[in-house]
C-alpha cells in the first residue's frame, strides 16, 4: 500500500472513530462483552432479551461495534468477541481498558470541543464546566467525588497496562525507602512492594487523592499534601514520578527536580516513568493525545515531553548518570538520575 493511501485510510476511520468510540465504551457500560465471554455465540435476539434494549438500538450498537472489529458476526446468527476484545474489554478486573474508556469518555473527550478555543487562549478553557477555583482538573474534581472516581479508575487501569515492565526494572532492586510524588492511589508503590519484599514507600499526593488508597499497608504509607507547596517528605533514598511531570511546564518540572535532589541522601536516585513522544516529535498517538487533553483541560500546559527534555531537568537539578530507558508499553520511557554521593 502506497503511504498516501494508507493515511487516507486512517483518515477515514479517525473522521469516525469519536461515534465508535462511543459506541465500544457503551457496550462495556451495557456489559456486553462481558456477556459474550461467557456466552459466545449468542444472538441478538437473545441479547435484546438480556439486556432489556429495544431491538433497533441493538441493532445500531452491535453493527457499530462489529465496524471496529471488536465484535464478529457468526454465520449462524450470534456474536463473539474477537481475541482483542476478550482480552483487553472483557472483565471488569482494576486493569480492564473499559475503565479506562469510561474514564476518557465522562473526563477527556468532552473537553475535546473546546480543543481551538484552548489552544488558542493559551489556557485550558474546558475547565469552566468544572465548579471550583482551582486552576487544575485535579484540584476541580476534588468537588464532584463520583467523578473523581471515575477519573482515577481509569488512570489505575491504564497505569496497570503500564507497570508490569516498569515493575521488573533491576534498578528498583536496590531501593529501601521509595518516595512516589503525585502516586495517585498508591497503585504504583503497591506493585514495587509487592515485588521488592524489602522496600518501603511513601505515596505523597493531595489528600483527596490519598483517601482513595483505604487499602494502605505498613510498607505502604500515604503523606497528603501539595508537591509544590509542601516540603518533600523525607528519609527516602529513592524518589519516583510516575505519569505525573508531564501535566506541568517545563519551569515547574525543574522545581520538582530540585526538590527531589535536595531531599535525597547522596547516592539517592531518581525514577521518571512516564509518555515519551519521539525524539523529532513527529510520532506517537498516546502521546499527542495526552499533551491535547493537558492542554484544553488537565492544566493548560504540559505534554508527553521527548526523554531529552527529562534527562536535560535531571542535569540541570545535579543528578549524575543521566539515562533513558526505553522500549516501554504504550510510548513510555524510564529516565533515571543518581545524586553524587560527595
Amino acid at each position: 500500500m502506497h503511504p498516501d493511501d494508507l493515511v487516507r485510510e486512517r483518515f477515514h476511520f479517525l473522521v469516525n472513530a469519536p461515534a465508535l468510540f462511543n459506541a465500544v465504551t457503551t457496550a462495556f457500560e451495557l456489559r456486553l462483552f462481558q456477556r459474550l465471554s461467557g456466552h459466545p455465540g449468542t444472538t441478538a435476539e437473545d441479547l435484546r432479551s438480556w439486556s432489556g434494549l429495544p431491538a433497533h438500538q441493538l441493532r445500531v450498537l452491535l453493527q457499530a461495534v462489529c465496524a471496529t472489529g471488536l465484535l464478529r458476526r457468526t454465520e449462524d446468527g450470534g456474536y463473539v468477541n474477537s481475541a482483542t476484545a476478550q482480552e483487553l474489554l472483557a472483565s471488569d478486573e482494576d486493569d480492564s481498558w473499559g475503565h479506562i474508556l469510561v474514564g476518557w469518555k465522562e473526563v477527556y473527550y468532552p473537553a475535546f470541543a473546546q480543543l481551538t478555543t484552548a489552544l488558542k487562549a493559551g489556557t485550558n478553557t474546558a475547565l469552566d464546566a468544572y465548579p471550583g477555583t482551582g486552576t487544575t482538573l485535579y484540584q476541580r474534581l476534588a468537588h464532584q467525588p463520583q467523578l473523581e472516581e471515575v477519573f482515577h479508575r481509569a488512570m489505575t487501569a491504564f497505569t496497570l497496562r503500564s507497570l508490569d515492565a516498569l515493575v521488573a526494572r533491576p534498578e528498583f532492586a536496590s531501593v529501601g525507602h521509595l518516595l512516589d510524588v503525585g502516586g495517585g492511589d498508591g497503585t504504583t508503590s503497591f506493585r514495587l512492594a509487592e515485588r521488592h519484599p524489602e522496600m518501603t514507600a511513601t505515596v505523597f499526593e493531595l489528600p483527596t487523592v490519598s483517601r482513595l488508597a483505604s487499602n494502605h499497608t505498613d510498607r505502604v504509607t500515604l503523606h497528603p499534601g501539595d508537591i509544590f507547596e509542601d516540603a518533600f517528605p523525607t528519609g527516602a533514598d529513592a524518589v519516583l514520578f510516575s505519569h505525573v511531570l508531564e501535566i506541568f511546564s517545563p519551569e515547574q518540572i525543574s522545581r520538582l527536580m530540585r526538590k527531589a535532589y535536595d531531599a535525597l541522601p547522596p547516592g539517592g536516585k531518581v525514577f521518571v516513568y512516564g509518555y515519551n513522544v519521539s525524539d523529532d516529535e513527529t510520532d506517537g498517538v498516546f502521546s499527542a493525545r495526552l499533551s491535547l487533553y493537558f492542554n484544553v483541560l488537565a492544566s493548560g500546559q504540559g505534554m508527553a515531553y521527548p526523554a531529552a527534555d527529562y534527562e536535560n531537568w535531571l542535569t540541570g537539578a545535579g543528578f549524575d548518570r543521566v539515562t533513558t530507558i526505553r522500549g516501554f508499553p504504550y510510548e513510555h520511557g524510564l529516565t533515571v538520575g543518581e545524586k553524587h554521593s560527595s
